[in-house]
């Protein structure tokens, strides 16, 4: 049987990596000696706040037939994958990513990390739009990739300040 998920379902996921993501930049953050890094590093945790609370609001939003359950699943198991496959999708989401951290990262390396992290997650993204069909709210699946390539774009911007 072919896992499928709702449109509810991938605003869950999608708030658990922005929540990994915040603690990646405020791990990060701890890490560093400079105090500008420090600071860059804790305003990107406070945009991926941001974007929770983004995630959250469109959750809000959706109709009751896209949060309905699609599979019979009493012990749960969609819902423990959906917690594994947010907690290491690749990258912002991944927990051991602030693991890797030397603290020796310079700021321009660091945003270089976030900014692979966003596009790893809209790679993500566009893989379970695939797993969400239309009559259980596809749509907001794009919304949330749209959601990821403004990330990027801010982190872009961010970096060009740094050359």
């Amino acid at each position: 049987m072919a896992i499928t998920f709702n449109a509810d379902e991938i605003f869950e996921m999608a708030e658990e990596i922005e929540r990994n993501g915040a603690k990646f930049y405020r791990e990060a953050a701890k890490k560093t000696a400079d105090k500008e890094t420090e600071k860059l590093l804790l305003d990107l945790a406070e945009m991926e706040d941001g974007h929770l609370q983004t995630f959250r609001e469109m959750r809000k939003e959706l109709a009751p037939r896209e949060k309905e359950q699609l599979i019979y699943d009493p012990d749960n198991q969609a819902l423990r994958y959906l917690q594994v496959m947010a907690d290491s999708h690749g990258a912002e989401g991944k927990k051991s990513l602030t693991e890797k951290l030397t603290g020796e990262e310079t700021p321009r390396q660091l945003f270089e990390i976030a900014i692979q992290a966003e596009k790893d997650s809209i790679v993500f993204y566009s893989g379970l739009k695939n797993l969400v069909p239309p009559k259980a709210g596809g749509d907001k699946v794009e919304a949330v990739i749209r959601e990821e390539l403004a990330h990027v774009a801010a982190l872009e911007e961010k970096l060009n300040t740094l050359r």
